[in-house]
C-alpha cells in the first residue's frame, strides 16, 4: 500500500487517442499510470474511462512514434520503454484496404493491419479463395508524381471496387461463408456425394471470370517502356512479410496490389483453384500487354490467340462447369513428358543408345563480338556433344582437332530467335560459376515450336469478315504501330486455329505455361551494392539463382545457384533480396503430402536474411 502522494510522486499522466471505430478522428484521453502497469491494465482502465458500450476486442495500442504495435499484453510500459511523451492510439487491428487485383480490378475487404503481412497475406487469399497464398504478396507502386498534379486522374479500369466485405455477408475477409478453411469438400445433400469442385464449395465467385480487354487507347496511357532500373525501382516496393502493414507506414487511403511474387507455382489444379488460374492468367496477360517481359513478335501473336480464344469461351453464355475437370497430378504429368520425350524411339535400340553419347551436328554460322569490329557471321562445321561444343573448318575436317572447343557448363543460354525473318539463334554467354544450362532447352524449344502458328495445310483461310474482333486490344501497344488492323487479325486469327478446340481452362493454363517459358520469366531485378563496392549494380533472382547484371550493357555478370548459400548470404545485405531467396527455399520445402497449413515460423526464419 502507498499513499496518494507517493503515488504521484511515482506516476505520470500519459495521453491516448481512442479511434472507436475506422475513420474516426478520435477523442484523447488522459490516465495517470506508472511504469510497472502491464499494457493489458492499461487498455482496462482506457475502455472504463472511456464508458462506450461497445466490443473492444479487436482495439489494440499502437505506439506513433515508434510505428509499433503493443501487442504483447503482459508487458509493462517500462519494458516497453513507453514515457509519458508517447503518443498511444487505441485503435481496431482490422481496417478497411484497397487492392488491386493481378486482373487490375480493385476489391475492398477487411484486413489486419497489426498482424505480419505473411499472415495478412494469407488471410486475403482466403478470403478471395486463393489456395497457395505463399505464393502471393502485396506490392506498393512507386508514387507517379505526374498524378499529383492532378486531382482525378483515375485509370478506367480501376474505377469499380468490389466490396468484398458486403459479397461474403460478413465484417472482415477471416470471416467469408464462401470460403473451407480446411479446403475439406462440402458433401451434396441429395446423393451424398463431395461436392468436389470450386464451383460447388463456394458457389459463383464473381473473381473466377476473366475480365474483358481494354479498349487500345486506354492500353496505351498504361503502357510504358521498362529499362532493368525501372523494373528494380518497382520491385523495391515490395512488403516486408516479417512487418505489419502500419509498421510498413500503409494506412487507409493507401491501394496495395495483390500479385504473385514467387513464380513457383504448385499444384494448380483447375477443380480447385478456378480464382487462382484466373488471376495468375490476368497476371501473365498483363505482363504480355504491357511488355513488363520481352517476348518475340511471334510469341506475342500465339498470346494474342489464346487471349482472343479466352475472351470468346468467357463471353458465351453456358456455365462454368469444373466438376468434369480431371485431376493433375505431378507423376503424371512427369511420365507424360517423359512418354513424349521418348517418342519415335526405337525399342530394339535402347540398350544400344544408354551405351552411346548422343551428339548433334550441323553447318552454323558464328559471331563472336568484340570491340571495333565489323567482321560479319563466319560459317563452321559444329558438333554438340556432352556439354561442349566444338567447331571446324568443314565438315571434312570434323574427324580432326576442333578450331576452338567450347565448355558449356557455367554459361547462360539465351535464345535469339524471330521466325518471320527466319532467324534461329542461340547467344552463349560465359563469366557465370556454377549454372547448369541444360534447363533452358524447354524454353529453346517452345521458341522454336512458333513455327506451328501458321494454319496446316489444306486449311482454308479465315473468314475476316465473319469474325467480329478488335485485335488491337490482345496486342501491346507497340505492335499497333507496326501493323494495321487488318494485318493483325489476320495473323491472330491464323495462330488461334491451333487452339481454337481448348476448354477454358485450358486455354489459360497452355497462356500460363507459354509464359513460363519466356527467358525473363520469373526474374525480378534489384539494384544492389555489393560489399567493398563503390557504385550501384542490378541483381536479378529468379526461383533457383541469382543473377549479377552489369547496369550499363544489361549482361549477366555472374550467376549463383541457390546451393551457394554462403556466397549468397556474403553479398550483400538488402532484406528484400534475402526474402525473394528464402522464399524460393521455402516452397521448395512444399509437398502434397502435406496438408496446406503452412509453416510460418520456417519462413521467417529463411526468409529473414542476417536478421
Amino acid at each position: 500500500m502507498v499513499s496518494t502522494a507517493e503515488y504521484g510522486k511515482t506516476s505520470w499522466e500519459l495521453s491516448v487517442q481512442v479511434n472507436q471505430r475506422d475513420g474516426d478522428e478520435g477523442m484523447k484521453f488522459k490516465l495517470r499510470v506508472k511504469g510497472d502497469l502491464h499494457i493489458g491494465g492499461l487498455m482496462l482502465k482506457l475502455v472504463e474511462k472511456i464508458k462506450a458500450p461497445q466490443d473492444w476486442s479487436d482495439h489494440a495500442l499502437w505506439w506513433d512514434q515508434r510505428s509499433c504495435w503493443l501487442l504483447k499484453t503482459h508487458w509493462t510500459l517500462d519494458k516497453y520503454g513507453v514515457q509519458a511523451d508517447a503518443d498511444l492510439r487505441y485503435t481496431p487491428q482490422h481496417k478497411p484496404l484497397c487492392l488491386q487485383l493481378p486482373n487490375m480490378k480493385t476489391v475492398k475487404l477487411t484486413v489486419s493491419y497489426s498482424a505480419v503481412v505473411f499472415k495478412t497475406v494469407a488471410e486475403i487469399c482466403r478470403a478471395l479463395n486463393i489456395r497457395r497464398p505463399e505464393e502471393l504478396s502485396l506490392l506498393k507502386p512507386p508514387d507517379d508524381p505526374s498524378k499529383k498534379k492532378k486531382k482525378k486522374d483515375k485509370n478506367p479500369a480501376l474505377d469499380d471496387i468490389l466490396d468484398m466485405d458486403i459479397i461474403s455477408g460478413g465484417s472482415g475477409g477471416t470471416g467469408s461463408p464462401l470460403y473451407s478453411k480446411t479446403m475439406v469438400p462440402t458433401y451434396d445433400p441429395e446423393n451424398g456425394t463431395p461436392a468436389s469442385a470450386t464451383s460447388l464449395w463456394f458457389g459463383d465467385n464473381p473473381l473466377t471470370s476473366s475480365q474483358p480487354n481494354l479498349p487500345p487507347a486506354e492500353l496505351s496511357k498504361m503502357y510504358q517502356q521498362l529499362s532493368m532500373v525501372d523494373k528494380a525501382i518497382i520491385n523495391a516496393g515490395w512488403l516486408d512479410s516479417s512487418r505489419s502493414l502500419m509498421e510498413q507506414g500503409i494506412g487507409e487511403d493507401d491501394r496495395l496490389q495483390l500479385r504473385f511474387k514467387y513464380h513457383c507455382f504448385f499444384d494448380l489444379n483447375p477443380k480447385y483453384d478456378a480464382v487462382r488460374i484466373t488471376q495468375l492468367y490476368e497476371q501473365a496477360r498483363w505482363s504480355i500487354l504491357l511488355e513488363e517481359i520481352d517476348c518475340t513478335e511471334e510469341e506475342m501473336l500465339m498470346f494474342a490467340s489464346l487471349q482472343y480464344h479466352i475472351c470468346k469461351m468467357t463471353m458465351s453464355t453456358e456455365p462454368l462447369d469444373f466438376s468434369n475437370e480431371p485431376e493433375m497430378d505431378e507423376v503424371e504429368a512427369a511420365l507424360s513428358n517423359l512418354e513424349v520425350t521418348l517418342e519415335g524411339g526405337n525399342t530394339d535400340r535402347i540398350l544400344e543408345d544408354i551405351t552411346d553419347v548422343p551428339k548433334l551436328a550441323d553447318s552454323l554460322k558464328l559471331f563472336r563480338p568484340k570491340r571495333l569490329t565489323l567482321r560479319p557471321f563466319k560459317e563452321y562445321w559444329f558438333v554438340f556433344k556432352d556439354t561442349t561444343i566444338s567447331y571446324y573448318k568443314n565438315k571434312e575436317t570434323a574427324s580432326g582437332e576442333p578450331i576452338e572447343q567450347l565448355h558449356l557448363r557455367g554459361c547462360e543460354v539465351v535464345p535469339d530467335v524471330n521466325v518471320t525473318d527466319k532467324k534461329f539463334g542461340i547467344k552463349l554467354l560465359w563469366g557465370t560459376t556454377n549454372m547448369t544450362p541444360l534447363s533452358e532447352v524447354k524454353n529453346i524449344q517452345s521458341f522454336l515450336q512458333m513455327k506451328s502458328l501458321a494454319p496446316p495445310p489444306g486449311q482454308a483461310a479465315p473468314d475476316l469478315d465473319a469474325m467480329e474482333m478488335n485485335a488491337e486490344c490482345f496486342v501491346s501497344p507497340r505492335y499497333t504501330k507496326k501493323y494495321k488492323t487488318k494485318q493483325l487479325t489476320a495473323r491472330i486469327l491464323e495462330a488461334h486455329q491451333n487452339i481454337a478446340r481448348l476448354s477454358l481452362n485450358e486455354a489459360k493454363m497452355r497462356f500460363i505455361q507459354a509464359w513460363q517459358s519466356l527467358p525473363e520469366f520469373g526474374i525480378k531485378y534489384y539494384i544492389v551494392r555489393f560489399r567493398g563496392s563503390k557504385k550501384d549494380e542490378l541483381m536479378g533472382i529468379s526461383y533457383n539463382r541469382l543473377i549479377r547484371i552489369d547496369m550499363s550493357t544489361g549482361l549477366p555478370v555472374t550467376t549463383w545457384r541457390f546451393a551457394n548459400m554462403r556466397q549468397l548470404i556474403d553479398c550483400c545485405d538488402c532484406k528484400v533480396v534475402h526474402e525473394y531467396i528464402g522464399g524460393y527455399i521455402f516452397l521448395s520445402t512444399r509437398s502434397k503430402d502435406q496438408n496446406e497449413t503452412l509453416d510460418e515460423e520456417l519462413f521467417h526464419k529463411l526468409t529473414g536474411g542476417q536478421e
